[in-house]
């Protein structure tokens, strides 16, 4: 069976020596000496100067909403995963959502102004498949309106724009490290900062709001334990060897699967792309389903992520048309990418798509 991802695990022994520690020190959560070890070494990895590591990357994007004192509505965008609406929802705010690129599927800055109304506090923006949302445009766009940003950058971990993190951008970041993730602790999830009153007050929220018998503000448990901060320092020092080996494994994909009518956003210049996914969009959502049969029949499970786009979600109130999220929703499937994905396979998956391909 070849999933769309596979998780890296490290090797066991070097799990093991942090478990020993941990006995030894019976020290199992609440901000343990592995959690505080992991920040330093993502903050210093990532390149960003304070950052928060969380149980995950949903209630990390609940607690910068918080954190940003955002009540009213909140500009996001149809085509992510649905904890990114999710999270505005559950802290009793409005999403307004407004439609994407058709080439990077990201946001569309251009579209954001004429969404923005009196209670409009934020712009909740995604960095999709790990490709760099419009910061410039959007921190332009948020200055004249005095707007707060955060991005959901789930899928950008290492990125660089210009030689500098992506994560340095906007007032928060947040970052998931699920096990589906190419740097991952299991379960988890983190909160970067730009200022030192910010990551304070972050700290607080993630811990009940109060430090010792000190109590400053509301907050929720969003703390991780020793266990999991131990499998991120295990795995943090091979993520070089794992974006190099997803990047191979895309270059084969890129060679293979040309002169077919399908299409992939491309990755713009001056950006360092870590290789989260490789999303293909297919001429029609007919077409894409007979791949999908056929790639299943023969024990591969592909996904179709991001499908639906969130605009069109049962539980929403108010339908807002985007139709260029809704196209590409149905149109779009992640094929398999992971650290040790066999050439073979690779070669086999893409025969069979292009069989489908032209035969239809």
């Amino acid at each position: 069976m070849i999933n769309v991802t596979k998780s890296y695990l490290p090797p066991l022994d070097e799990y093991i020596k942090y478990l020993e520690k941990i006995w030894a020190s019976g020290w199992l959560t609440n901000h343990g000496v592995m959690v505080q070890e992991l920040e330093e070494k993502l903050a210093e990895y990532l390149g960003v100067p304070y950052i928060h590591y969380v149980s995950n990357g949903t209630i990390a994007i609940q607690i910068a909403l918080r954190a940003l004192e955002i009540q009213g509505e909140v500009i996001t965008t149809p085509f992510s995963y649905v904890a990114t609406t999710n999270s505005i929802l559950w802290e009793r705010c409005q999403p307004v959502f407004v439609d994407i690129d058709a080439r990077t599927f990201c946001i569309d800055p251009q579209k954001i102004e004429a969404a923005i109304t009196v209670r409009t506090q934020a712009i909740l923006a995604v960095h999709v498949y790990g490709y760099p949302s419009e910061v410039e445009i959007i921190e332009s766009i948020a200055k004249k309106h005095n707007l707060k940003v955060i991005y959901d950058a789930a899928h950008a971990f290492g990125c660089t724009l210009n030689d500098t993190s992506l994560l340095n951008y906007g007032d928060i970041s947040t970052l998931s490290f699920h096990a589906t993730k190419l740097f991952h602790t299991v379960e988890g999830g983190a909160i970067v900062a730009h200022t030192p009153q910010m990551a304070d007050t972050l700290n607080k929220m993630k811990s009940f709001g109060h430090e010792g018998d000190e109590y400053y503000s509301l907050g929720i448990n969003g703390k991780n334990s020793e266990f999991h901060a131990a499998m991120g320092l295990c795995v943090l020092p091979n993520v070089p060897d794992i974006i190099q080996s997803r990047r191979i494994i895309c270059e084969m994909y890129n060679t293979q699967l040309t002169d077919l009518g399908v299409f992939f956003p491309a990755v713009p210049e001056n950006y360092g792309y870590n290789y989260a996914y490789y999303p293909v969009v297919f001429q029609s959502e007919t077409q894409l389903l007979a791949v999908k049969q056929v790639l299943n029949s023969n024990q591969i499970n592909p996904r179709r992520y991001f499908y639906p786009s969130l605009n069109t979600l049962p539980f929403l109130k108010d339908r807002q048309s985007c139709p260029i999220s809704e196209d590409i929703s149905s149109r779009v499937m992640c094929l398999p990418l992971y650290d040790g994905l066999e050439k073979q396979d690779v070669l086999r998956i893409s025969a069979l798509i292009k069989d489908v391909i032209k035969a239809s």
